[in-house]
């Protein structure tokens, strides 16, 4: 009977003549066999207003019919038009309910909800009592909450409701892995309500022009080459203000302009999308009007090629929005909306050339978002990522990285599992920053979660919050004080949201900005860094800088809740001020005293302290004196592997003499350099006790140290294969070095008279450098025989002349060895 009276209502409302009415009756079977389905329609079909009252229609389900929408704008839109089909107010057989606001009553069997609402659906009733069916509409935007949503309902399926439908829907969706996923058939509504004929640029826009001077001269040339009202798309408010003033001074009073974004009132909105009151209109929306939304009278689209998205960087643990190139996804949803109605144009800031260059499809938000809401609602569900069926797994080490957050804020324990506080974390519409502050906070908590839940309701101004606060608070006082005028719109948002959360917040904990700030933020508490320029280091251990003049820039601590996600250094946009008794007061618990011995490169020497430490930050530091003496020889390593070994003449021979040891013997320790900078712990701790400066290291004898690494047989084998001295007829040792492997000596040519062999080191010839008197080099010879019976006697000459003290015979191979000269007369 309910679906006679639907079907009777349905068909008196508007005619069928959308796409998507030539598959319903395959949709609905298709349903009533398998329970699944993903449904490809292209935009303007009419998926979003007819697939849930054919189901209605069909009677494939006694309980209620939930269909998800990303955007509040696009539920109520949807819950109105499909009551209006029915002949009914919204709130009736068709309701909707998003964040603050519901219209259902006991009749409604169609409910649209943002996607959020799902979530918190299932965490309070996992059985989803009373839902029959659950839609996700537009499931190709990949928001979080939409992953989440079908992971858990396909969990909830699986283990508790076997007849709970599910339904995909979008238009530019890679249906094959979401298929496979759900386990359900594909169907495809071919065509498109009318043709959009697409208008590519001639050539590529010069850099150097500004984006809203080109937008707006292409809708200019738009209006005047076609028909009807245009929707022209733009990343973000800032870019629609621009476009719009540079569009007002040439448009006739025949054409309106109206702005669509998602911060507007819901009026203003309502306004954009409604049909005009008379002539044409240009709607300058962002992406909140790619989909499940059929704006009046569209027939023109103007596509400026860009969209802005939020990309977390899990380095900084911040969030940043970045302006990038739409997909081919983005831009098929886009030129759409101009063919619902009528045919339709869709001009495009790019060329045809740079149209094949753009990306298929946008990323899921699983893979670039902030992953800490996902990973306090797995661990309320009692689930890890790898136990659920999502789309898209997140990355492992960003999800432990979210879980180290949550840790931080309590909502988690070591082992990874939720607490009570999480618990209560989760129960709250917000981030579980925000949430773990609005439950530990005081009565100004809630106003301070929407505040910092919103846009700024001062742009452009100092970053201080206590402004907002006063701003939020008392608007026309703020302005009449300061001369800067709040933002009304988000002024009342913050307002109703502030009242929403204060049911939440039930206990007389602080109201300071700073705390209220630091309990959120506990990662980005920031100390002041010495020096003119106001630069702070983060209790998380990243950098933040001020504004140049701002009226913080003196502030000792302060705590960052917005910044620009600049990887090296974030620009702080937003901030509280913390004195350091506030800071000590709410953090007591975790602020300790640790021991600090380290390699100073500045000082080129250990410096030992006793730091008192919140995190990254440093609140006091000393001079640690009674550092003990291994931690110091430890911190000391450091200084060896900056400065390197620095071996005396004496080490580097006895090097040289275990190296060519190594060369032979493949049993015999390894002393090459890296092996010694890598082993140092294991060599040289022991020995440098009491070394603390570059100074001393370089006057330390390295030796003995190396020496130890020997066992007594290998020294003993050491000084027969590779002797560290030559001893001369005089008895006189003289240092071997050992270049390439071959001994050499350097000695005095008076020292080697009457020898008349040449002198070996363990069965090697010894490569000899023959010194002048004045230890300069004669000759090097391995053949000491044959210079004494060829090349000595030209020697000889030269040198008597030279140094006519010392003696130089005829026959060398009989003279005495002597180091002595003649006495002088």
């Amino acid at each position: 009977m309910l679906g006679e009276v639907a079907a009777i209502r349905y068909t008196g409302a508007m005619p069928f003549d959308l796409p998507i009415d030539d598959i319903l009756p395959e949709v609905t079977e298709t349903l009533r066999k398998t329970g699944r389905l993903v449904l490809q329609a292209p935009p303007g079909a009419g998926k979003t207003t007819r697939v849930p009252l054919a189901i209605l229609e069909a009677g494939l389900t006694t309980g209620k019919i939930l269909m998800l929408e990303p955007r509040r704008l696009a539920a109520r839109a949807a819950a109105e038009r499909m009551a209006e089909t029915l002949g009914e107010a919204v709130g009736e057989t068709v309701g909707y309910r998003i964040r603050g606001q519901a219209k259902v009553s006991e009749a409604t069997r169609i409910e649209v909800v943002t996607e959020g609402i799902l979530t918190r659906m299932i965490q309070s009733q996992p059985d989803l009592l009373g839902i029959g069916a659950v839609i996700f509409d537009e499931f190709h935007e990949r928001s979080l909450n939409a992953d989440l949503g079908l992971a858990l309902c396909l969990d909830v399926a699986s283990a508790l409701r076997e007849d709970l439908m599910l339904v995909a829907m979008s238009a530019t969706l890679d249906a094959g892995p979401i298929a496979d996923l759900m386990q359900a058939p594909i169907l495809t509504s071919e065509g498109r309500a009318f043709e959009v004929t697409p208008h590519w640029l001639p050539k590529p826009t010069p850099k150097t022009r500004r984006l809203e001077q080109a937008a707006a001269e292409l809708t200019l040339m738009a209006l005047a080459e076609s028909d009807g009202s245009a929707l022209v798309f733009l990343p973000g408010e800032g870019e629609i203000r621009r476009t719009e003033a540079a569009l007002r001074p040439h448009i006739g009073a025949d054409v309106s302009l109206h702005p669509l974004f998602g911060a507007m009132p819901f009026k203003d909105q309502r306004a954009a999308i409604a049909p005009a009151a008379r002539g044409r209109k240009v709607v300058l929306a962002t992406s909140i009007a790619e989909t499940s939304l059929t704006i009046e009278s569209i027939r023109i689209v103007v596509d400026a090629g860009l969209a802005r998205r939020a990309e977390f960087d899990p380095a900084s643990g911040m969030s940043r929005l970045i302006t990038t190139r739409v997909t081919r996804a983005e831009a098929t949803q886009r030129m759409g909306r101009a063919g619902r109605v009528a045919p339709g144009h869709c001009y495009k800031l790019w060329t045809r050339g740079e149209d094949g260059a753009l990306q298929s499809h946008p990323p899921a938000e699983i893979e670039a978002g902030d992953l800490t809401g996902l990973a306090l609602e797995l661990a309320a569900w009692g689930s890890r990522p790898d136990q659920m069926p999502f789309v898209t797994p997140p990355h492992a080490g960003r999800y432990a990285e979210a879980q180290a957050v949550l840790t931080m804020l309590g909502a988690l324990d070591e082992q990874g599992r939720i607490t009570a506080h999480g618990k209560a974390l989760s129960a709250l519409p917000l981030h579980p920053r925000l949430a773990h502050m609005v439950a530990k906070g005081g009565k100004d908590a809630p106003l301070f979660a929407a505040i910092l839940s919103e846009r700024d309701v001062l742009r452009n101004s100092p970053v201080d919050l206590v402004l907002r606060l006063s701003a939020v608070k008392s608007p026309a006082a703020f302005q009449a004080e300061h001369g800067w005028e709040p933002h009304r719109a988000t002024v009342a948002r913050i307002r109703d949201e502030a009242r929403r959360l204060a049911k939440a917040n039930r206990r007389q904990g602080p109201n300071s900005p700073g705390i209220l700030a630091a309990l959120a933020y506990p990662d980005r508490i920031g100390a002041r860094r010495p020096g003119d320029a106001p630069r702070y280091v983060l209790s998380g251990g990243k950098g933040a800088v001020l504004p140049a003049g701002d009226p913080l820039a003196n502030t000792p601590f302060l705590v960052a809740t917005d910044l620009d996600g600049d990887p090296r250094e974030a620009r702080i946009r937003q901030a509280a001020a913390l004195s350091n008794a506030e800071l000590r007061e709410t953090f007591a618990d975790q602020i300790q005293w640790h021991d600090s011995c380290q390699w100073s490169r500045r000082a080129n020497a250990v410096q030992a302290r006793r730091q008192e430490q919140l995190g990254a930050l440093v609140l006091d530091d000393r001079a640690w004196h009674d550092a003990p003496p291994k931690t110091i020889a430890i911190a000391m390593l450091d200084g060896v592997r900056q400065l390197g070994l620095l071996p005396d003449a004496k080490t580097a021979r006895f090097l040289a003499r275990v190296r060519l040891m190594g060369h032979s013997d493949p049993d015999y320790p390894d002393f090459s350099e890296s092996h010694l900078m890598k082993s140092l712990e294991d060599w040289l701790l022991p020995h440098i006790i009491g070394v603390k400066t570059a100074a001393d290291w370089k006057a330390f004898d390295l030796l003995p140290a190396l020496r130890a690494r020997l066992s007594w047989d290998q020294q003993q084998a050491l000084d027969r294969a590779a002797p560290a001295h030559f001893t001369t007829p005089l008895g006189r040792q003289v240092p071997i070095t050992y270049e390439d492997g071959q001994p050499h000596i350097a000695v005095r040519l008076q020292e080697l008279f009457g020898v008349t062999r040449h002198p070996k080191v363990a069965g090697a010839p010894v490569l000899l450098t023959l010194l002048s008197p004045a230890q300069r080099p004669l000759q090097v010879t391995q053949d000491l025989p044959g210079f004494w019976a060829s090349s000595y006697a030209d020697v000889r000459k030269d040198m008597r002349g030279l140094y006519p003290r010392h003696p130089w015979p005829e026959d060398p191979t009989q003279a005495d060895p002597t180091l002595r000269a003649k006495p002088r007369k």
